[in-house]
């Protein structure tokens, strides 16, 4: 994102259990973090695949993850009361959106990367517009998916992620129509056939594609180099001689693994204000 200028201003290294602590009471479960510029990179595993970037001034601190791991509780039905996060043991982001994205068979990057955009992680986001939480889900369009809570976490992702299922299969998949319509609307997609003319709708997009295909491409680079660690460890054991014979056979090289193609999506990368 930021060019070959970026300057690694930090690197805190971090057990597989610590949490980030965000301004707005939730947390994030993240193996390590880098520091860059104003971004805050939050690895989720231990190969630096899967990550995302938060704004270093949106994380109010950093603490160890003492609990066991377990599923989040299922938001009670019969409350009425807005969610109360000092009354309640922070929820776990990462594990909401992993929940949502496997129940909706969508990458978990990509629903953090539009969280990312709508709201930038702040659970009680309210647009101008009157969208509401984390995927800024307007009224009517929250009673249509079922969510009665639009600041509940678990519910405003899980719906969130089911509209955005329910776009990518209207436009046979096609990621940049599906988040057009997200942003603007699926008439306005439908009226322009396409991605309408608004600078923020395709700065919106541009912005989700960009951070989502950085990190399709940090993951592709983590497994060449791992591909690469496997097949040079495999070729020196080939190439030990055995102890028991003294026929010298060529040692054999591993097998490539293929890789998979990373998944560039093009988007017009206008600039604007968000619209909700």
């Amino acid at each position: 994102m930021f060019g070959a200028a970026a300057i690694l201003l930090l690197a805190l290294p971090a057990s597989a259990a610590d949490l980030a602590v965000l301004r707005n009471g939730f947390t994030i479960s993240h193996d390590h973090r880098r520091v860059v510029g104003d971004k805050t990179r939050l690895f989720l595993s231990t190969d630096d695949s899967n990550f995302t970037d938060v704004s270093t001034d949106e994380i109010s601190g950093f603490e160890k993850d003492l609990s066991l791991p377990a599923p989040l509780k299922p938001a009670l039905p019969q409350s009425t009361s807005p969610v109360s996060v000092s009354s309640h043991s922070a929820v776990d982001l990462s594990q909401v959106v992993n929940s949502a994205s496997a129940a909706y068979h969508l990458d978990p990057d990509l629903v953090n990367s539009v969280i990312h955009a709508e709201s930038g992680f702040n659970s009680h986001a309210v647009s101008p517009k009157g969208a509401r939480g984390l995927m800024q889900l307007m009224p009517s369009t929250a009673s249509a998916l079922g969510v009665n809570d639009a600041f509940d976490p678990q519910a405003n992702v899980g719906g969130g992620s089911r509209y955005l299922r329910e776009l990518l299969e209207r436009y046979n998949f096609d990621l940049v129509k599906a988040l057009a319509a997200y942003n603007a609307g699926p008439e306005r997609v439908e009226q322009y056939n396409g991605v309408p003319p608004f600078h923020e709708t395709r700065a919106y997009v541009a912005r989700i594609v960009h951070e989502y295909n950085r990190k399709k491409i940090a993951e592709e680079k983590a497994a060449a180099l791992t591909q690469k660690e496997q097949k040079k460890a495999a070729t020196t054991v080939h190439s030990k001689p055995a102890a028991t014979t003294a026929s010298a056979h060529t040692p054999r090289s591993s097998s490539t693994l293929s890789r998979k193609p990373t998944a560039q999506l093009a988007a017009n990368s206008d600039r604007g204000s968000s619209s909700r």
